[in-house]
């Protein structure tokens, strides 16, 4: 054989060799996703981002036309634009939880990396936030919480106990301590209403209110025209009501045009749950002694810190954690039931002497 020939089998054979060393050393391909991990609460990471795509963040209230929600939402807007995410806001029309699952559906499709909402239901969106979940989104609910299995935690805008107490404590001093009171309320499975409503009735059970008798607890469904037409009825169907507690912004500001209307603010007296800037002719004329809220807007932005604490990995939602709410600061995560919650604070009370300051705010 030539030497040229044994050169040329030579680089063959080396070529050769050097193709299957190279097919050998690959890695073999991924038989899938770890089922574990899958299931698990939002363990799964989204996928990289490489060509410069912002996360997206998306918050999903009760339903469209209600100013506290839209308050809410434009928090938590400001506060994910400053921290360099993308938002997405969204709201079925009515708030039901059909409405809000076809929503969230959507969201799962444009792959959000992150979604906090209202619950309009504590149980009927669990199959839908678990898939998201299991996708790797983060879910958190704000507001009306969702149960502790369709969510890493829930952001509490205020104490659920002081709430219910607290408004119960102010309608017997309206009262004198006697009479007949009634609640108006959001919707019957609103969980934030629900249990304030709870610690309204254990709160009835002292002695102190033994005059004091909850006639109805009647339902609005967060609607202007429904939250009317209940507070109507109520007039009608208890000719001796004292008071009226409406722990929902829309349902106080109907019952307060109602009773304006029907001018019973020496009969009939009204607290609750209100926006400053819709409730400030009721304050100042005398039908809304005093009621009481939170700051929306702080509650929306204190809700996009979390959600973006979560996506960045620096809290997992556990029990101990602490998180930077931004205005609220550094907050503990605490225990809720079979979950987490943060809880922001206690409700602020605003009446004829301070609503002046705050009508134009909120």
């Amino acid at each position: 054989m030539s030497n040229l020939k044994k050169m040329s089998m030579f680089f063959f054979t080396m070529v050769l060799a050097l193709i299957m060393l190279a097919a050998c050393s690959q890695e073999p391909p991924s038989s899938g996703s770890n089922k574990d991990t899958d299931e698990a609460k939002g363990t799964e990471k989204p996928e990289e981002k490489d060509n410069g795509e912002k996360d997206k963040y998306a918050f999903i209230f009760k339903n469209t036309g209600n100013p506290y929600g839209e308050k809410m939402m434009d928090g938590f807007k400001d506060a994910i634009e400053e921290l360099g995410g993308e938002v997405i806001l969204r709201s079925p029309d009515q708030p039901t939880a059909e409405g809000q699952i076809q929503i969230i559906e959507q969201l799962i499709q444009q792959k959000v990396t992150a979604i906090a909402i209202a619950g309009n239901d504590n149980d009927a969106l669990e199959p839908v936030l678990k898939k998201a979940m299991n996708q790797g989104i983060k879910v958190l609910s704000v507001d009306s919480a969702v149960n502790a299995d369709s969510r890493i935690l829930h952001v509490n805008q205020a104490n659920p106990e002081r709430i219910g107490r607290i408004q119960i404590e102010a309608v017997a001093e309206m009262i004198g301590g006697a009479g007949e009171i009634a609640v108006l309320s959001a919707t019957s499975q609103a969980t934030n209403q629900n249990l304030w409503i709870e610690w309204m009735q254990k709160e009835l059970e002292e002695p102190a209110y033994k005059d004091i008798t909850l006639v109805k607890v009647a339902y609005g469904d967060d609607l202007r025209d429904k939250s009317v037409s209940e507070t109507e009825a109520l007039l009608k169907s208890y000719p001796d009501l004292k008071a009226i507690i409406a722990p929902t912004t829309v349902g106080i500001a109907a019952a307060g045009k109602v009773l304006t209307d029907k001018n019973l603010q020496d009969k009939v007296k009204l607290t609750g749950l209100g926006l400053p800037s819709e409730m400030a002719t009721y304050l100042e004329n005398g039908v809304s002694p005093w009621m009481y809220l939170w700051n929306p807007i702080d509650v929306g932005s204190a809700a996009g810190y979390i959600a973006h604490a979560l996506v960045a990995g620096d809290i997992t939602g556990a029990l101990g954690e602490s998180v930077a709410t931004g205005v609220f600061g550094e907050l503990d995560i605490v225990e809720d039931g079979d979950g987490t919650q943060v809880m922001l604070g206690d409700p602020y009370k605003f009446d004829a002497d301070n609503i002046g300051e705050w009508k134009d705010v909120y």
